[in-house]
Order: C-alpha cells, then sequence, then structure tokens
C-alpha cells in the first residue's frame, strides 16, 4: 500500500518531495536481558544490512519503510548458538538540518516508528522462533557527494515487546530483547534532489 501511494503523494506534492532508496551495513550489540541465563551474546556483532525507502511528504517531515537484518552468535563461555534476527518498521523521519544550522551538504535525520522482529535461531535451537513488535529510533547523519548521493552513518535502537519464554527451554538460543545497530551507507535519490533545493 505503501508503495503504491507514493507515485500519486509524489505528483500531488511537487517541489516539495524526494524519494530515496537506502543501503547500509554494520554492526548490531543485542541487549543481555533478551537472553535466558547462560546464553550471552557477542557485545558486538556482524553483520547489520539495512535497505530502505524514503520519502519526504513535506520539506521537513517525511516516512520511511525500511527492513533489517542482523547477526548475532554466542560469547565464550557460553553454549553455541547463532540467530537471524529481522526485521521491518515504518517510521517518521524528520530533517534536523535546520535545527543545526547545518551548511548544505550536511543533513541530520530523525526517524521512529512501529515494527516487527523476526528471530530465526539456526543450529541446535532452530525449533525456538520467535516474533514480537518493536518500536524503532535513530538518529541519521549524511553527507552529500552529489546531488544525487549521499552517504551517511546511522544509529538505531530498537525495543523490543517480546513475550518472556514459557517455558524457559523455549529461550534455548533465542532472543527477545533489544538491539543497537550502527551503520554506514549510502542514500540514492530516485526522485528530485533534496540537497540541491535550497
Amino acid at each position: 500500500m505503501c508503495f503504491a501511494l507514493i507515485p500519486f503523494l509524489g505528483f500531488s506534492q511537487g517541489n516539495t518531495n524526494t524519494i530515496k532508496a537506502q543501503l547500509a551495513l554494520g554492526v548490531n550489540s543485542p541487549s543481555s536481558g533478551g537472553f535466558v541465563d547462560d546464553f550471552e551474546a557477542n557485545g558486538i556483532n556482524l553483520p547489520t544490512v539495512n535497505l530502505g525507502l524514503q520519502y519526504m511528504f513535506k520539506p521537513l517531515l517525511g516516512a520511511k519503510l525500511d527492513f533489517g537484518f542482523n547477526r548475532f552468535s554466542n560469547a565464550n563461555d557460553t553454549p553455541e548458538f547463532k540467530i537471524n534476527y529481522s526485521r521491518i518498521n515504518v517510521q517518521l523521519v524528520y530533517d534536523a538540518r535546520k535545527i543545526f544550522a547545518l551548511e548544505n551538504r550536511l543533513g541530520v535525520f530523525a526517524h521512529l516508528g512501529p515494527g516487527y522482529s523476526i528471530v530465526k535461531p539456526l543450529g541446535d535451537f532452530s525449533q525456538n522462533n520467535t516474533s514480537f513488535l518493536n518500536a524503532m529510533g535513530g538518529i541519521e547523519f549524511h553527507y552529500g557527494i552529489s546531488d544525487n548521493l549521499s552517504l551517511y552513518l546511522d544509529t538505531a535502537y530498537i525495543l523490543g515487546f517480546g513475550k518472556d519464554f514459557s517455558p524457559v527451554s523455549d529461550g534455548f538460543g533465542s532472543f527477545n530483547g533489544n538491539l543497537l545497530t550502527i551503520t554506514f551507507g549510502v542514500s540514492i535519490s530516485l526522485s528530485g534532489c533534496y540537497f540541491c533545493e535550497d
């Protein structure tokens, strides 16, 4: 539905909009509270991959639909496990460039919105799949390379609303907590040019 509305909204808003595709790679850090006793993940894990489509329907306000994939695995001296953590989120995006009075090629975007997380353990605990609602918030720092391309750094926190594992064995090798991600990526204009509007 979001994809179907984008062309219509683009025509109705004229020069006040932009559509961008985003791709970012980075690292993740799961909260220790998301694991049952005796299980613990590494503090920093690879990879994190984020794919997004962002639409600015007003000069300072927009929306983003994005998908994230994360992999994390056990720390030393804990049972061996690996987890695939995927999420999809719909977020509001706010362009905070004017608040910080940044130069034309620099941008700061805050994003916040609800989503859904899917956790798939691998190996011995593959039966302990779980899924839950989440809320994600973060901030992106952009640097415009050209009118159509910018590089950005995104720091985001995903708050998970997973239920407690019952019985506890359902949580072996699984995860129901919060996740911090730090990614570096590219943002490509698909319609118009946000940095060259000023």
